[in-house]
């Protein structure tokens, strides 16, 4: 399947800004999984400077600084990305969790250890007591890692309500697990709070999901948004993906743009501005199939239209 995203975020300021400098990700990764087909990032005003790079983490990462007064900022991303089907891994087959945990402090292989980085604490989650008595009834001795992982993802989608008036950036996530509402990005960070607490890896991951609207309703433009899930790794099988938000194993819909150890790791733009006073912010995103036919330079110029 070929998608294709669209992800225009605009800033207005309330006085001019002198100089800014943002870091930007917003480029699909490489994987198994998708490839990118095309991609272009438009940036207004132009930019005096660009510069491209790969973070920590191997996500594709865009530096740009502008010196020009400005009064409004728009940064647009266009991506295609090719998604290749995959095979649902066997969850009962997975080696016991304590097994998996007992490795990822003990072996050696490179892998292994870039894991085991994903088991510490980050800016926006601590390992807790409040989170192992969570996820104690899904992992009894012995139990698969990734069913016990399947199951606690199907506990915060049934149990947690979906409430982007919940929470913010700056909401603890042991708030988020006593309130039982948040969203995408709570959801991520509670399950990976919970596998860490354990001294599992966990890994949080950022891009964006198909969606479909209801039957017989258009869909609206610019109303798809970005979205989080997290993966678990597991020796021999590598990392792999839930999303705690749909309850699923992401297969053919979801394209990442980041991973990291939270949302923090992540953040698709960011920067430092000096000036500009009181400021607005507007994010649409667009995500839509194409036909494989279709060329990359006709997708771009419809956008553009």
């Amino acid at each position: 399947m070929r998608l294709s995203v669209t992800h225009r975020t605009s800033y207005s300021y309330g006085d001019p800004v002198t100089t800014s400098h943002h870091e930007a990700r917003l480029a699909p990764r490489e994987g198994e999984t998708q490839r990118t087909v095309a991609h272009e990032l438009d940036i207004t005003p132009t930019p005096e400077a660009r510069r491209r790079r790969f973070d920590y983490f191997g996500n594709r990462t865009v530096h740009f600084s502008l010196s020009e007064p400005h009064r409004a900022l728009t940064v647009i991303a266009r991506s295609i990305v090719e998604l290749r089907p995959t095979m649902a891994p066997d969850l009962r087959a997975s080696p016991g969790w304590e097994t998996v945990r007992d490795r990822l402090k003990a072996d050696r292989r490179r892998d292994v250890l870039d894991a085991y980085a994903m088991t510490f604490d980050s800016p926006y989650i601590a390992a807790a007591s409040e989170l192992l008595a969570f996820s104690e009834r899904f992992f009894e001795r012995g139990r698969p890692l990734l069913e016990a992982v399947q199951q606690l993802v199907a506990s915060i989608h049934g149990e947690f309500t979906y409430d982007p008036r919940a929470t913010d950036l700056a909401t603890p996530l042991l708030d988020v697990l006593r309130e039982r509402r948040g969203v995408c990005q709570d959801f991520a960070h509670l399950a990976i709070g919970c596998l860490r607490s354990r001294g599992l890896a966990a890994r949080y991951v950022s891009g964006y999901l198909l969606t479909r609207p209801p039957p017989g309703k258009v869909k609206l433009v610019g109303a798809d948004a970005s979205h989080a899930w997290f993966a678990t790794f597991v020796p021999e099988y590598g990392w792999v993906d839930f999303d705690p938000t749909n309850n699923m194993i992401p297969a053919g819909e979801h394209v990442t743009i980041a991973h990291g150890r939270d949302f923090s790791d992540v953040t698709p733009i960011r920067g430092v501005i000096l000036g500009g006073g009181h400021h607005q912010l507007a994010v649409a995103v667009d995500v839509d199939a194409l036909d494989e036919n279709t060329p990359p330079e006709k997708v771009f110029a419809k956008d553009r239209e």
